[in-house]
């Protein structure tokens, strides 16, 4: 399924990410200026976010066999480039990686729940899935289905396949059990988190051939079970 009004025929097939835009975000760290990014914008185009666009582009179909009810919009599921500065002490303008969220179709911006992330730099890629911000309302939620519900938690959490792509449920933690749960509950553990997110790093080298498509697809259709449990909580 592809999202209605978005013709995919724009994106060139994913032929791997170019060496060139690792390249070219090296040397965005370096060279963190608006003046400089003007002057090399045409690269960024072309070597940074018509790749990802085009990755994001070829995600769709695998998206449509395990996630259908999540959107792989090229233009919707990337980050822009500019860093929001208001609030932070590092006025640097521009973000040195590229990145992409896959969010539940046609929720509004901010409430979208949990899915899943990419990003792509120098370095290394990330792949995570779940939800890094939940407000006070949603961590309610996600605690009473938690509570509510602890085999089905503690089966998918604890599934061999999610532990082998990505290891522990991650996220920071109250020091105590939240208010009107049982500190002495097998879920109290559990029950203490503020996020509920898994992820993994990975070699930059496996984003450089057509086959990342294929490894991203397995990595979130994995973490699916643990995406769809929080997506019920909040509904």
């Amino acid at each position: 399924m592809k999202p209605s009004g978005i013709d995919f025929d724009v994106y060139p097939p994913f032929g791997g990410f170019p060496r060139r835009g690792l390249a070219f975000l090296r040397q965005l760290k370096r060279n963190n200026r608006r003046d400089w990014f003007e002057r090399h914008k045409g690269e960024y185009e072309t070597t940074v976010k018509l790749p990802m666009q085009s990755l994001i582009a070829a995600l769709q179909p695998h998206f449509g066999s395990f996630a259908p009810e999540f959107d792989s919009n090229p233009k919707r599921s990337m980050f822009r480039i500019h860093r929001d500065v208001r609030f932070s002490k590092d006025k640097s303008p521009y973000k040195t990686h590229v990145a992409a969220h896959f969010v539940l179709r046609g929720k509004p911006k901010g409430v979208e729940g949990s899915g899943y992330y990419m990003h792509i730099e120098p370095a290394e890629v990330f792949l995570g899935a779940g939800i890094y911000m939940p407000d006070s309302e949603q961590l309610k939620s996600i605690r009473r289905a938690i509570s509510s519900n602890p085999d089905e938690f503690l089966e998918i959490v604890n599934n061999p396949r999610l532990k082998r792509m990505f290891g522990k449920l991650e996220g920071d933690k109250l020091q105590r059990t939240p208010l009107g749960y049982d500190p002495q509950s097998p879920m109290a553990e559990w029950l203490r988190f503020k996020q509920f997110f898994v992820g993994k790093s990975f070699s930059v080298r496996i984003c450089l051939s057509p086959g990342f498509v294929n490894e991203v697809a397995r990595a979130f259709e994995i973490a699916t079970p643990f995406v769809r449990f929080l997506n019920r909580a909040l509904t």
